[in-house]
């Protein structure tokens, strides 16, 4: 007789497979922090609030993050779009929002983290790369060293990425992130997370939403308007160094 313990494991599985397949969660990420405030009848210009966030950043000089200004929608497909300003760093985007809605004038912001999850579609594109690589040798090299020369390009690649990892918070490293099925290959199987990017990590989740925070209430201060909170989280603490519990000893008879 089947097991009924065994039927939310089986479901777990086939859940994983497909995704692993087709990839279907974790496209927008997972929020791991978001908060809102508001100020009653007041208006300010959402391009002059990211301008002054852009040049705060500046002035801090944070590695390996990118600053852009994306456009949502609202909605569908086809309805109005709103300006966001996005801190991407690693795999953590910082997402802020300054806009009316109606009388009232918000603010928000959202940290989401997308993990490197390594695909099918990865791993074929990665055979594909080879194996045009090999079709290629062929003729100058015949079968042999063609075979040859693709193993040691394929040791050599993971030295490189093996490399970059040990280096930090390097060129060659912000460079593999930003290289689409590279990037995710190399932060899912050779990027090392150490103590150093997991406190460096710490810092900009912290750090980074408090300063948009401050310039919220600094703009309105301004202004001679107050702002209120409506929703506020504590920001994350993310720890990808737990260490292992100690094994533990069987009693003495």
């Amino acid at each position: 007789m089947t097991n009924p313990d065994n039927k939310p494991k089986m479901n777990e599985f086939w859940r994983r497979s497909m995704d692993f397949v087709f990839g279907f969660e974790n496209r927008k990420g997972v929020v791991l922090d978001f908060w809102m405030y508001s100020a009653d009848r007041f208006s300010f210009s959402p391009q002059e609030f990211y301008s002054n966030v852009e040049q705060q950043l500046a002035a801090r000089k944070i590695p390996s993050m990118e600053i852009t200004r994306q456009e949502f929608a609202e909605g569908g497909l086809l309805s109005d779009r709103r300006l966001y300003l996005r801190l991407m760093r690693e795999r953590l985007a910082i997402t802020t929002c300054a806009a009316p809605f109606g009388n009232v004038f918000f603010f928000s912001c959202r940290t989401v983290h997308i993990p490197a999850l390594v695909r099918l579609w990865h791993i074929l594109a990665t055979l594909v790369f080879f194996y045009a690589v090999g079709r290629l040798l062929i003729a100058p090299l015949g079968l042999m060293f063609a075979a040859i020369a693709v193993i040691t390009l394929m040791f050599a690649l993971a030295a490189v990425l093996r490399n970059a990892s040990a280096a930090g918070d390097s060129t060659l490293d912000a460079l593999l992130l930003k290289i689409p099925v590279v990037a995710t290959v190399y932060e899912n199987w050779f990027r090392e997370d150490t103590y150093y990017r997991e406190d460096t990590r710490n810092l900009y989740l912290k750090l980074l939403p408090r300063l948009i925070q401050e310039l919220a209430e600094e703009t309105c201060a301004s202004n001679g308007v107050k702002l209120e909170a409506l929703i506020q989280r504590t920001p994350p603490i993310v720890d990808f160094n737990k260490p292992s519990a100690p094994a533990q000893k069987p009693p003495a008879n």
